[in-house]
């Protein structure tokens, strides 16, 4: 018997799927090569089913021998493997992203005088629509908690934006931008005390409570599918704390994140310029545990953020507490800085690289916004936040529009500011 290689996804089966298997059957026994995870982020969004779930549901369909992972949008390591007899791929990829990948399948056959064979396109069948669709439907909490702990695994670096608002969830559910041939877009959301407070009117000093940030969080949850990070402060009294793990985690909040500080709550962009005190190792361990102890599934993920490097306490303290964090069971570590250059947390993680005990790192460049996403991914960084920047673009371009009515006493002027009003009233769609 030919063997017959076929390649996708697999995330939405449709019958353009099964007709490509279908016409593939005819030429051969078909082996069917799912993208991980991996693969489908490094272009587009995370696949909806993980690998393993995608694999197992096309093993089962009857004209399949057998599934293999293909690890990179690049079929050449798997087509050496196996040397099909031919590949069979629908012939929609002559053009645009996938253009490069089916002149490099096309070469590679020639090596052992394999076969590209294209199947016309299956008309009324649109991945984008499906998806579009499934997006509609929403999500759960325990599809939405695990995610991302997906994305770390997948992604070279986990890109999370502030949300304060339903609306500002959606900008970042929905924003992308295509480059070199991939889709960009925002993997979670950041749900920040400090702008959870300045939308509020109030200082960043945990003055909103936790049920009160809770309703930000809910509004999130109601319109959005992707991933949340929830800003914890300090975590609170070690009590307190514990009923907040068990109520994020019901919600379907991905991960908390805690800062090492006692006392009143100071934001940490003011550095030593104010009296901020940091916490003893041991008790900010226990309460780690006892978050921990607290959670019920594997998902849920408990970052300790350190403020070593904030406090000029040094790069000692900050190594020091993260093996002493990390020991006591948490998820991944945030570093943070107040410094208008990368230089201190790229040392950082230079010498966390080095553990034998390894978890994620997460950085919050607000101040050092210079450096590159990519930069941090090579320094070993797997989420960066953007905590803040949504709120500061539209608080300036408020305060303007404010101050143009009341300099011409009319809002004409303010026009060429404004989106139109169609676009305000259509913005968001009614839901049947």
């Amino acid at each position: 018997m030919k063997i017959v290689y076929v390649a996708m996804s697999a995330d939405i089966i449709h019958p353009g799927h099964l007709n490509i298997i279908e016409q593939a059957s005819k030429y051969g026994e078909v082996y069917v090569g799912i993208l991980t995870d991996s693969a489908i982020a490094s272009y587009k969004r995370l696949p909806y089913l993980n690998y393993e779930q995608r694999s197992l549901i096309v093993g089962s369909l009857k004209k399949v021998v057998e599934v293999i992972p293909q690890e990179t949008l690049d079929y050449r390591p798997n087509l050496r493997k196996l040397k099909p007899d031919y590949v069979v791929h629908g012939d929609d990829w002559k053009e645009g992203v996938q253009r490069e990948t089916r002149q490099q399948v096309i070469d590679c056959l020639k090596e052992w005088g394999g076969e590209l064979i294209e199947i016309p396109y299956t008309q009324g069948i649109s991945s984008s629509q499906l998806n579009s669709a499934v997006r509609e439907l929403g999500t759960t909490p325990d599809i939405r908690r695990a995610t991302l702990r997906r994305l770390i695994n997948a992604k070279p670096i986990v890109r999370i934006c502030e949300a304060h608002n339903g609306l500002t969830g959606l900008i970042i559910e929905h924003t992308k931008v295509e480059t070199d041939n991939k889709i960009k877009e925002f993997d979670g959301m950041w749900a920040s005390s400090l702008t959870d407070s300045t939308v509020r009117g109030k200082p960043d000093i945990e003055a909103v409570d936790i049920s009160s940030r809770l309703i930000n969080i809910n509004d999130l949850l109601e319109v959005t599918t992707k991933p949340i990070v929830f800003d914890g402060d300090t975590g609170g009294k070690q009590e307190h704390f514990i009923y907040t793990v068990r109520t994020l985690e019901r919600l379907g909040v991905s991960a908390v994140i805690i800062e090492d500080k006692i006392g009143l709550k100071m934001n940490s962009l003011f550095g030593t310029d104010v009296v901020q005190e940091q916490d003893d190792i041991e008790h900010f361990c226990e309460k780690i545990k006892a978050g921990k102890r607290a959670q019920i599934t594997d998902d849920f993920m408990i970052i300790a953020r350190i403020e070593s490097l904030i406090l000029k306490a040094g790069m000692d303290d900050a190594i020091t507490r993260a093996k002493a964090y990390i020991e006591a069971g948490c998820d991944a570590i945030m570093i943070h800085s107040k410094e208008k250059t990368p230089d201190e947390i790229l040392a950082f993680c230079k010498l966390t690289n080095e553990f034998e005990k390894k978890v994620p790192i997460v950085v919050v460049p607000s101040t050092y916004d210079t450096v590159y996403e990519n930069e941090l991914a090579e320094a070993g960084v797997n989420i960066v936040i953007y905590a803040n920047q949504l709120l500061r673009s539209a608080y300036p371009s408020m305060v303007d529009t404010a101050k143009t009515i009341l300099q011409h006493g009319r809002a004409f002027e303010a026009r060429d500011k404004l989106m139109s009003i169609k676009e305000i009233i259509t913005l968001i769609p009614e839901r049947v």
